[in-house]
């Protein structure tokens, strides 16, 4: 059984360094700007995850504008889709570099300029670039400093965070079904992309709202004391995540930083000694120094994304992670499938009337939002283990998934609907999950790797549920396919106690080979 998140700690390297000086809390760590985080990472969720729910309305626009294939035009919904996860290892890098705020902050921007860009689009090919390309690109440089954020700013209530948070995405989906449909048939669905994108423009001002830690701040983090060890298995687990995957060998970093202030201290030297040759040098002595900072910044950058990626401390040696990141192949196109083709289905059932007074995608969201937070409540609690309720969670979905197709009333339809929004809410435990098997340090780039692996799969999820629809004239194999697919990889979740039992074992008998 996977242990609980209050049962793993966060730094086992030295036991006699955890709890020997008790750090006074930081304001800001659980409270405080702690919730100004949570509230930009709830607004992001709404302007990207909530518009790419919402995206049947414009892809049932884009088929009779662009007189297209179903399978090719849902091309264009899962591009920004696959590429605003996919992008994530990448994001990673940026934010090694010039950190969460400045990362979303031009995201922002780009995902403003896709969907502006998008409102002149000539065919299904322009929109593949814009929409899809770029508005992807700005949604990702977004959406994952958001999540690693809120996992910053909270250690005792991660879940509730997280759930808090990302119950935007349900409405966010809400809002912008009944905003895009209503602004489709205002002004048409280019100037709804239009209007759309300077909406999105709020992003800008959501990536300003994420004010990073101060080293002050981090150091209070690291050395929070956690209680309750009841697992040593977990215990062992957490710190073979955290050695093997979380933390780099302390001599190259030493080396590194000795380079940097040979650099920089070499920069002002110059800068002292330039003071009396006049204002001209000294100004381009400051632009040296400036542009030896930003090399700096960008090789420390890149060396601690590299290593997480490539290096010895390499997440992939984590063999609990690898299949996590299996399963993340296989889950994600479940849960979009039904956002992007279940508006398709209800007018084939001649439920479009029904179905205009309270859409299905809306029930889905809102539902969802509950789903978000009950979950993350449960999952605070000490007595539950939060990998056994995001197990039951993705059981419950992939039922819901096989047996959508045998509904063809519209209450059956909306059952099974509300029953995908509240299990498809253990998304919030996602990251919690995440950070519990390599530790806050390296979420960012861990977390990077499992939203490009959901990414994959919802690329070419949708476009293939198209696919299979023009040669059947049916929806109901797309359905049944996906889910056999998401089995395949909860059967990979749950696998993971027998590795992470043989982990461990592995670990002592190299120690004791030492």
């Amino acid at each position: 059984m996977y242990a609980s998140r209050e049962d793993i700690g966060y730094d086992y390297g030295d036991d006699s360094k955890v709890g020997s000086k008790p750090i006074k809390p930081n304001p800001n760590i659980d409270g405080g700007w702690a919730w100004m985080i949570v509230l930009s990472s709830f607004l992001v969720h709404i302007l990207i995850m909530g518009s790419q729910m919402a995206l049947g309305i414009l892809n049932m626009e884009w088929l009779e504008e662009f007189n297209q294939s179903r399978g090719l035009t849902a091309w264009v919904s899962s591009l920004s889709m696959g590429i605003t996860l996919i992008v994530g290892p990448f994001i990673g890098l940026f934010i090694s570099m010039c950190g969460c705020r400045k990362t979303a902050i031009i995201g922002g921007i780009l995902n403003a300029l896709g969907w502006i860009l998008s409102a002149y689009a000539s065919d299904v090919h322009y929109l593949f670039l814009t929409f899809g390309v770029t508005a992807g690109v700005g949604s990702g440089m977004v959406y994952l400093p958001a999540v690693v954020m809120v996992g910053q700013y909270f250690q005792k209530r991660r879940a509730l965070a997280q759930g808090l948070s990302t119950t935007g995405t349900g409405f966010g989906a809400f809002l912008m079904t009944a905003l895009l449909k209503y602004l489709c048939i205002e002004f048409g669905w280019r100037n709804a992309m239009f209007i759309q994108g300077a909406i999105s423009l709020n992003l800008c001002v959501c990536g300003a709202l994420m004010r990073p830690l101060s080293p002050k701040d981090a150091v209070s983090e690291k050395y929070v004391v956690r209680s309750n060890s009841e697992d040593n298995q977990a215990k062992a687990l957490s710190h073979s995540a955290e050695t093997t995957n979380g933390v780099l060998s302390e001599e190259p970093e030493k080396k590194e930083e000795a380079t940097n202030e040979e650099v920089l201290g070499s920069a002002q030297h110059i800068e002292s000694g330039g003071k009396s040759r006049g204002g001209r040098s000294m100004y381009g002595l400051r632009i040296i120094k400036t542009v030896s900072q930003l090399t700096v910044t960008v090789r420390k950058g890149f060396a601690i994304w590299y290593s997480s990626y490539f290096g010895a401390a390499s997440l992939f040696t984590n063999r609990v992670f690898v299949a996590f990141i299996i399963w993340a192949l296989f889950a994600y196109s479940s849960f979009v499938i039904p956002f992007i083709h279940l508006p398709e289905i209800v007018k084939q059932y001649n439920l479009s009337s029904q179905n205009n007074i309270f859409p299905l995608t809306s029930i889905i969201a809102i539902v969802h939002i509950f789903g978000k937070v009950i979950l993350g409540i449960i999952s605070d609690l000490p007595c539950v283990s939060t990998w056994n309720v995001f197990l039951m969670a993705n059981f419950t979905l992939v039922t819901c998934i096989l047996t959508l197709p045998l509904m063809q009333t519209y209450v059956s339809l909306a059952v099974v609907c509300a029953l995908i929004g509240f299990s498809s809410g253990y998304f919030s435990l996602m990251p919690v999950v995440t950070e519990d098997l390599v530790g806050t340090k390296h979420l960012a780039n861990a977390y990077g790797i499992i939203i490009c692996a959901n990414g994959i799969s919802a690329l070419f999820g949708p476009p293939f549920a198209g696919w299979i629809y023009d040669i059947t004239q049916k929806y109901d194999y797309s359905f049944y396919i996906s889910g056999s697919l998401y089995m395949v990889g909860i059967v990979f979740l749950l696998i993971q106690p027998c590795i992470q039992k043989k982990q461990p074992r592995e670990k002592s008998t190299e120690e004791a080979q030492v």
